[in-house]
């Protein structure tokens, strides 16, 4: 079994001016380490797209990491720009996911109906926008990662769907 190497962006002005503790950070990798995967990357950037698109493409790019988590952006809000840059920097776009992850967590909150979190492949690497509050990510992760080594088996082309599940 491969690495299942984890990067987690956390995309925060506040956070990154230190003036906020990376709560929803901490969450992901409690969650993900207890999961199977192992971080390799952490950072923290403001709500800029340039910056968020950057950071990812740099990541994915770099081979280093298997799966990146990002956390914040994903509202309505004026600067909520993390889905935009993730799909400006995308060579294929999973809305599968972010769509399960809405529609289930849904019944936990009416507020998931208000994400505009995206999923994704950049160079073999699976991007995966997460809300900002710690809750949130728990509740999405909770959702996603019970499925999450079965999407990189396909990402590396070792499973098909010759799953018994996918019949």
């Amino acid at each position: 079994m491969a690495n299942n190497r984890l990067g987690i962006l956390t995309i925060s002005d506040s956070g990154f001016k230190e003036e906020l503790v990376d709560v929803s950070g901490d969450q992901i990798e409690s969650m993900a380490e207890q999961a199977g995967f192992i971080k390799h990357l952490r950072a923290i950037v403001p709500d800029e797209s340039h910056l968020i698109s950057e950071k990812l493409a740099d990541w994915c790019d770099s081979g280093q990491v298997d799966i990146i988590f990002t956390t914040g952006g994903t509202g309505l809000g004026p600067r909520d720009v993390t889905p935009e840059a993730t799909k400006s920097i995308l060579d294929m776009e999973i809305i599968g996911i972010s769509e399960i992850i809405r529609t289930q967590t849904y019944s936990m909150t009416p507020f998931a109906m208000l994400s505009r979190a995206t999923s994704g492949i950049r160079s073999g690497c699976l991007i995966v926008n997460l809300p900002g509050s710690p809750k949130g990510v728990k509740e999405c992760l909770g959702v996603f990662l019970p499925n999450s080594f079965h999407a990189l088996e396909m990402i590396r082309g070792w499973k098909t769907h010759d799953d018994p599940r996918a019949n």
